[in-house]
């Protein structure tokens, strides 16, 4: 299913097509991330998608999405965010995750982007990184958190993207059709 506004049509009106803010880690996390999802979603049948850290989600503006993006990444430079644990949720998009620390360049980026998209959204920053989505027995995922150790204390984060994605994301169809329509370089 291509995301388009086709198919914003003919979501149920509980659904929508927006854009999320992704920040990116730089390497060498961005390879143990991606090599980890890799890993999961080959052994449970899940989605692969890049690891990334959500840092606003707002309403569909494809046409500012890329100065706001460019604003954003003049602004800022790479972040560096403390690895606090790995979580787990019966929440679908936080279904593993590694939480990281809220700091004020993260709250400064938040806002950057809040403001250059002129758009309000009642999006609250809880900065993890996702791990797998897939529904799961509490027990599966609180073995997996377990399991996992993150070779990092903290984290560099260098880039931006801009996703359009269906919200709220249910189901590994939803993931399938995200779509990146934007990216920058963090350079302040």
């Amino acid at each position: 299913m291509e995301l388009n506004r086709r198919s914003f049509c003919a979501l149920p009106v509980s659904r929508r097509i927006v854009t999320a803010h992704w920040l990116i880690p730089a390497e060498p996390a961005h390879r143990f991330f991606q090599d980890l999802i890799n890993d999961l979603a080959r052994r449970y049948n899940a989605p692969v998608f890049e690891p990334h850290v959500t840092i606003y989600v707002g309403a569909d503006s494809t046409d500012a999405v890329d100065t706001t993006l460019s604003k954003a990444a003049r602004d800022c430079e790479p972040i560096l965010l403390q690895s606090l644990e790995v979580g787990h949720s019966d929440e679908f998009i936080k279904t593993l995750f590694v939480e990281f620390g809220l700091n004020s360049k993260l709250r400064q980026l938040n806002q950057v982007i809040r403001n250059a998209a002129q758009n309000s959204s009642d999006y609250d920053l809880k900065p993890h990184l996702s791990l797998v989505y897939k529904r799961m027995s509490v027990q599966t995922r609180r073995q997996l958190a377990r399991s996992i150790e993150v070779p990092f204390s903290q984290v560099v984060f260098d880039s931006l993207k801009a996703v359009r994605c269906i919200s709220p994301t249910q189901s590994r169809a939803d993931v399938e059709v995200w779509r990146v329509v934007s990216e920058k370089v963090l350079r302040g």
